[in-house]
């Protein structure tokens, strides 16, 4: 047989594989790993089997007492001088609102500094990337726990939460949307003659414009979701209300909060999406 003829059969008998034997090596060991990850975590939150069994007779129960929803709880307080779901909810808002305003404002300086191609110090831009990394890695009840101790149980603790969190979010995105503005605008700008606010207002702000937007609009959307929630460590707002009502075992009014919790974080979707539009 020619060596064509060699070459003709050896190309038949070739067999096609998607991965080669090192790379199955590798998926079997990245496998095995993840579900030896899964065991070592199911033992050590300790599931116990006897409370798998009974939960769905123990969920039809909660929702069986949480039926008919207490409505008149809206505007009718517990007792005197307790908060209504009503002025728990607008509490909420506030929180949200002003946590976002502060958040964005302390977000923008840090973004510029850690932004790579406007700060050429380097030990300015680690600095900023460090205080965007420290202050978006801690979760924001964790913040809602320690503005408590600081400040107290109430609304500021909570606005304050909301705001720390929300400097390394909006000024890590920020920063990589500066980053990724186009160079030769700024640099038409710079041979000009133009000073640095003018670069920044005529040159970076155009090009960063809806995405700083969209950014500080998601993040009051996020901002509304979890100020609903920080109440449960006694930061304001209708977690308060909600963490009263089921010490108390109150759970008709424990089901109108979380229907007036879900409505809201509807409503602040379908607006920020409408804004979304109007704006960007």
């Amino acid at each position: 047989m020619s060596t064509a003829g060699f070459a003709g059969q050896a190309a038949l008998n070739r067999e096609w594989k998607r991965f080669t034997p090192v790379e199955r090596w590798q998926r079997f060991a990245v496998y095995a790993l993840c579900a030896l990850a899964i065991g070592l975590s199911l033992r050590t939150i300790e599931v116990i089997p006897e409370f798998l069994y009974d939960s769905p007779a123990q969920i039809q129960d909660l929702f069986v007492r949480m039926w008919p929803v207490d409505w008149a709880f809206y505007f009718t307080p517990r007792n005197t001088g307790a908060q209504t779901v009503h002025q728990a909810l607008l509490d909420t808002l506030a929180i949200a609102l002003l946590g976002t305003v502060v958040g964005v404002l302390l977000a923008v300086p840090f973004g510029f500094l850690a932004a790579r191609n406007i700060m050429r110090l380097a030990w300015v831009n680690w600095l900023a990337r460090l205080v965007l990394v420290a202050t978006r890695s801690i979760s924001t009840l964790l913040w809602a726990l320690f503005f408590v101790a600081l400040f107290g149980p109430g609304a500021l603790a909570g606005m304050c939460a909301i705001a720390f969190r929300s400097i390394g979010f909006v000024g890590k995105l920020l920063s990589e949307a500066l980053e990724e503005a186009n160079r030769g605008t700024i640099e038409a700008l710079t041979a000009a003659g133009a000073s640095w606010t003018s670069r920044v207002l005529y040159g970076y702000w155009p090009q960063i414009k809806p995405a700083f937007v969209g950014i500080a609009m998601f993040r009051w959307d996020i901002n509304v979701r979890e100020s609903s929630v920080l109440g449960l460590v006694g930061a304001g707002g209708l977690g308060m209300t909600m963490n009263a009502a089921i010490d108390t075992f109150e759970w008709q009014r424990v089901a109108l909060i979380l229907l007036v919790i879900f409505a809201v974080v509807v409503a602040s979707e379908v607006l920020v999406t409408w804004l979304r539009r109007r704006v960007i």
